[in-house]
């Protein structure tokens, strides 16, 4: 039999039935962000809760303000300011309980001190004095992260391992829209998803990554829309509206303690201030696209649904308020305080145990600072 003969007698069989590893329908977010406040949601929501989150997005407002005002004053080297993401901000932090992990971005310094930091040690690394002004393990708290995205593998890590050690803990990372675009952002939710890692990624959609819109990073639906491709639930959320991102990364946190696995939020909100004290925002954005965020604050929403149930009046209005300045005053008096540095410091939790060459340093560093002393240097 000629070879032509042997390939005519071929009848190559069907192949084999494809079926997905999952239905992509459940992990698919909805067609528009969810929210509560002002529906009929809002009445199941605990009153407490809702006042609780009112108190800190007051003070979350009055905490940019003041530190804002800190950079003006040169206390500060740069602040990235959080003003209109109030309610992502303060949401990500009181969503979690006290063994879980939060991994924020550089501007996530609200939602660090709604986790309980020192309102002065979270802004150290943007005084330039630390990398990291408080204790990471005390706090449950990552150190603020300046690379875009490099925070979603750690917070991946240390959730895998602690599922691997049975601990029951949960990973909550923060990243911009910007951030979305980085290679960290893609293997973080890669392994999460093939790990089945307890994390909940919130992407705080701020409409620009510094200058640049979100339409210029991505074609996707939405960003919550990525989550399919990983094999992740997708979720859309006002991120106005604190009692809908609460509820939200509520969910998401009990179905990655429930052994469920990563869940992708994307919430939508806006930037009202520039990117930092060091951006001219009006070279890429008009004042009417401002103030049409600004008829949507978070605050006003939340204030508003409080005064129509009848759980806020003007005496709570102002006692909120009194606080928060309390909180701005003392930060504005320990921020005007020069800080005591000790050179020695730069050695300090660098390794455990520290290296020869670190050792070598430190006691060349000694040295010469023990000659300028005695003037013999």
């Amino acid at each position: 039999m000629t070879v032509m003969e042997q390939r005519g007698a071929y009848r190559p069989s069907p192949p084999p039935a494809w079926q997905p590893r999952t239905d992509p329908a459940p992990l698919l977010p909805d067609a528009a962000p969810h929210r509560v406040l002002g529906t009929e949601a809002a009445a199941e929501t605990d009153p407490a809760l809702l006042r609780r989150l009112y108190a800190e997005l007051v003070r979350g407002r009055r905490y940019n303000a003041q530190a804002t005002a800190l950079t003006k004053q040169g206390r500060l080297a740069v602040y990235p300011s959080s003003t209109g993401q109030e309610a992502c901000e303060v949401a990500a932090a009181l969503v979690l309980e006290d063994r879980d992990w939060l991994f924020p971005s550089y501007r996530d310094t609200l939602a660090v001190v709604a986790r309980g930091v020192d309102p002065v040690q979270a802004l150290t690394l943007l005084r330039g004095d630390w990398h990291t002004g408080y204790d990471p393990r005390e706090h449950r708290v990552a150190p603020l992260c300046t690379p875009l995205a490099t925070q979603l593998p750690h917070a991946v890590g240390l959730a895998h391992a602690a599922r691997l050690k049975g601990d029951d803990v949960v990973a909550l990372a923060m990243v911009g829209d910007g951030g979305t675009s980085e290679g960290d952002f893609h293997e973080a939710l890669n392994f999460a998803a093939v790990w089945q890692a307890p994390v909940v990624f919130l992407v705080q959609n701020n409409g620009f990554a510094i200058s640049v819109p979100l339409a210029k990073q991505t074609a996707a639906p939405s960003l919550a829309h990525k989550a399919v491709g990983y094999g992740m639930p997708g979720r859309l959320v006002d991120g106005n509206d604190a009692a809908a991102v609460h509820e939200v990364l509520a969910d998401a946190v009990r179905h990655a303690r429930a052994g469920g696995g990563p869940t992708l939020v994307e919430a939508i909100t806006y930037r009202v201030e520039a990117h930092t004290n060091a951006d001219d925002a009006t070279r890429y954005r008009g004042d009417a696209e401002v103030e049409t965020w600004r008829g949507h604050d978070p605050i006003a929403l939340l204030e508003h649904e409080l005064t129509e149930r009848g759980l806020l009046d003007e005496a709570g209005v102002q006692a909120a308020r009194d606080a928060a300045e309390t909180m701005a005053a003392d930060l504005r008096e320990r921020m005007n305080q020069d800080p005591l540095l000790d050179p020695m410091d730069l050695f300090a939790h660098v390794y455990v145990e520290p290296t020869p060459q670190l050792r070598e340093q430190q006691a060349q560093l000694r040295a010469e600072i023990q000659a300028e002393r005695e003037g013999t240097h």
